[in-house]
């Protein structure tokens, strides 16, 4: 079961007031829904592949309207393994369609949304729950990328959903796409808000249960990539360091202070230590420890020894 299944498998349980339930039919309606007309008269249709929202769709249609209901289960090639449902109400249509604000002003159907509808807090959460119910997804929190849409066939549809979302600070977007217009949102923090927001209790648990051992892994990958990449960068300074003191040794014949003796004692006997390691490791051979800035600025005057005798030797 995918995430989304598992999200609308929760949804389909939950109980809510009359209204939200209202609410909530007429976002599956607006999304899935359609009118079919024929010589039996006219149809309001729903459509879905989600066994959860078929459970949903008509024990909320029963519930608020003891509506009849024809349910049509057709297997569809291009779904793969994912049977259609289709469920057809047959009365009190006109009924249906104008209580559930499935009509707008200009005899458009499953555009508006009447604002007397969704005008309370919770009947507003319905809706989305509706809608995403109807054509929601949330990618896995165990992947890299945090997404969750929901599509829709109208662009007004889809600014409705924004506008909502907008009211909980979820900071939701629209695009369009080949099928028309969804939806979405990309923030880890404002998906889980939305989990809240519609209901989704458990899932959201899953949700951030997931997400907080995913954040946990990849801190946990970066500090370790941190520590290879400073001893890395530790090793490089040392080989340098390696070559500066042979340079040192095999070129010049000059007195070195007895710092730089011990500086090159120390790099020598531990040649793949850092600079830390070596300010320890002088203890065991001198009568007080070196400080690691101390054997910091010992080796840049290495470094610059091994230069000037470089330089030396190509002008002769």
């Amino acid at each position: 079961m995918s995430f989304s299944q598992q999200i609308k498998t929760e949804l389909q349980s939950l109980k809510h007031l009359n209204c939200c339930n209202k609410a909530e039919l007429s976002a599956l309606l607006h999304i899935n829904g359609s009118i079919e007309k024929n010589s039996d008269g006219i149809s309001l249709v729903f459509q879905t592949t989600n066994n959860a929202v078929v459970r949903r769709f008509m024990s909320l249609t029963k519930e608020l309207y003891n509506s009849e209901l024809v349910l049509i289960k057709k297997q569809v090639n291009k779904l793969k393994k994912h049977d259609l449902f289709i469920i057809k109400i047959k009365d009190k249509v006109e009924f249906l369609i104008t209580d559930l604000s499935l009509i707008n002003e200009d005899a458009l159907f499953f555009k508006d949304v009447d604002k007397g509808l969704i005008a309370k807090e919770c009947c507003k959460k319905a809706y989305l729950r509706g809608a995403f119910l109807a054509s929601g997804s949330i990618n896995s929190p165990e992947t890299s990328a945090y997404h969750l849409e929901m599509q829709s066939f109208s662009e007004i549809q889809a600014n409705v959903l924004k506008e909502l979302s907008s009211e909980f600070g979820l900071n939701a977007k629209v695009s369009e796409n080949k099928r028309g217009y969804i939806t979405y949102i990309k923030e880890a923090e404002k998906i889980a808000d939305f989990l809240r927001v519609i209901g989704a209790s458990n899932s959201l648990f899953d949700f951030e249960d997931s997400r907080i051992k995913r954040d946990f892994r990849n801190s946990i990958n970066r500090v370790i990539n941190c520590d290879l990449a400073n001893e890395k960068k530790a090793m490089d300074a040392a080989n340098k360091q390696l070559e500066y003191i042979e340079t040192i040794e095999t070129k010049s014949q000059a007195n070195l202070p007895q710092s730089i003796k011990e500086a090159i004692f120390l790099r020598k006997t531990y040649p793949e230590a850092s600079l830390l390691e070596l300010s320890y490791a002088s203890m065991d051979h001198f009568d007080e420890q070196i400080s690691k800035s101390a054997l910091n600025h010992r080796f840049r005057a290495i470094k610059d020894l091994a230069n000037k005798i470089t330089i030396e030797e190509e002008i002769k």
